[in-house]
């Protein structure tokens, strides 16, 4: 049987927001929200969860995604655990190599194989494993518990508050290129593509996924496939190209990230992911106007994205949920987008798209 589609929305931990933030989404009838892990842009993602976890009941929440270098896999699977046992088991732990987190302290995305540690790690914290401790390293580095000379002294590191009685947490691995999409088909509970709305590049995301898995003898099955996807629903088809070219640039980044493409590209679009490359300023990361968007054609937006009127989008979708995804995370119009445009194009999603991608 097929698992129920999930719908999920965006949102921002700015104090004062978070709360109304999901209870809005949630009465508007999408299934989860995320929020972001960039201390530098945004407040911290865990209260932000937890007060929108007091205002919701059914809204499953998570992050969008964190990453494996600003907290110790103890303090992150502790966090996301906190919000499970609170929301009463609504919790995902999305989580990425890192980007504007990163940047933002001065460093590029973490390593693929610290990547996959850490989310190993992750994975038996919130399972209650006994985790083994962090080999000591770099002068500012503690010594080892052992030179206190104590008595006695933990073995191993648990999370020894964990109930039993409440779920463990999902995690979710948010990935674009085929190393990080192998380590979450592997590790993960979830696997999310950023690869863009191009059905060619969802179907090599997804055979990447499969092919990871029956090589380490997993169950195909077991694993929640979704994607992130930039939607903007709009009437007027130049407005909707013009909400949606902020932070599908960002999105579009990911794919050449460091100077390569990922995933098949035509040429035309190979020039256009590279063009963004090098434009990339992330002062304006998911900011509308940004000089990066220039970079946009209107063919790559037409492929990469999904913009247009709300029959259009439900269409487009409908054949990537027809790909076998069970999720989709929906991005749509970027910070300081034009207030009414913006208010139109969720209206037209909320009241035309989710009914119809929900119908039978």
């Amino acid at each position: 049987m097929r698992a129920a589609l999930e719908l999920w929305t965006t949102g921002i931990p700015l104090p004062g927001m978070a709360a109304g933030l999901a209870r809005r989404a949630e009465a508007q009838g999408w299934d989860g929200m995320v929020v972001p892990d960039s201390q530098n842009l945004a407040g911290d993602p865990y209260v932000g969860l937890t007060l929108a976890a007091g205002a919701t009941s059914r809204l499953l929440l998570g992050t969008g995604v964190t990453n494996p270098y600003t907290r110790h896999p103890a303090a992150t699977a502790a966090a996301i655990a906190c919000i499970q046992a609170e929301s009463g088991g609504r919790a995902v732990l999305g989580i990425g190599r890192g980007d504007s987190s990163l940047a933002h302290l001065g460093l590029a995305p973490a390593p693929v194989q610290a990547f996959a540690r850490y989310v190993e790690r992750v994975q038996a914290y919130l399972s209650g494993a006994g985790v083994a401790f962090d080999e000591p390293g770099g002068d500012d580095a503690p010594p080892p518990v052992a030179s206190m000379g104590l008595a006695g002294a933990p073995a191993v590191s648990r999370l020894e508050w964990l109930s039993p009685s409440v779920p463990k947490v999902p995690v979710d691995v948010v990935a674009t290129g085929p190393r990080v999409i192998g380590i979450g088909a592997r590790l993960a509970d979830r696997l999310t593509f950023a690869v863009g709305a191009d059905p060619s590049r969802l179907r090599w995301a997804i055979d990447t996924a499969s092919q990871a898995r029956a090589e380490a003898g997993l169950d195909q099955d077991s694993i929640s496939l979704g994607a992130y996807v930039n939607v903007v629903a709009h009437p007027d088809q130049g407005a909707a190209r013009r909400l949606i070219s902020a932070s599908l640039t960002s999105f579009a980044r990911f794919s050449a990230m460091h100077g390569t493409v990922a995933g098949p590209s035509s040429e035309d679009d190979r020039r256009v992911l590279l063009d963004v490359h090098r434009s990339y300023d992330m002062a304006g990361h998911f900011r509308h106007g940004s000089p990066q968007s220039a970079s946009l054609t209107d063919e790559f937006v037409a492929r990469f994205g999904v913009a247009g009127s709300p029959e259009r989008c439900l269409d487009r979708l409908r054949d990537l949920l027809g790909l076998g995804l069970q999720r989709l995370v929906v991005v749509g119009p970027a910070l300081g987008a034009d207030r009414a445009e913006t208010a139109r194009a969720t209206e037209c999603f909320v009241n035309e798209v989710i009914p119809g991608l929900r119908a039978p």
